[in-house]
């Protein structure tokens, strides 16, 4: 082209990629994704209350219904 460009659209050149990370970033992501993934506190009363298997029957009978509308469904946005 005339403008000296190619033309060609949508195509990522190395300079589009973004910057590289250092070996410094790399190291902290590797200790980062080794690190035990843990909470870091015991729940508030609030949250141990609200946690799963303290559900209200109807909610599980809800939970249960949807579950079973939803393995019968066949085709993707399909209404009952």
């Amino acid at each position: 082209m005339a403008d000296g460009s190619s033309g060609k659209t949508g195509f990522m050149t190395q300079q589009d990629s973004g910057p590289t990370p250092n070996e410094a970033t790399k190291a902290a992501e590797e200790r980062d994704a080794r690190a035990a993934h843990t909470a870091d506190r015991e729940p508030t009363v609030e949250e141990a209350e609200a946690a799963p298997g303290r559900t209200s029957s109807a909610t599980q009978k809800d939970f249960k219904e949807m579950t079973e509308r939803g393995a019968q469904v066949k085709g993707e946005g399909e209404l009952p």
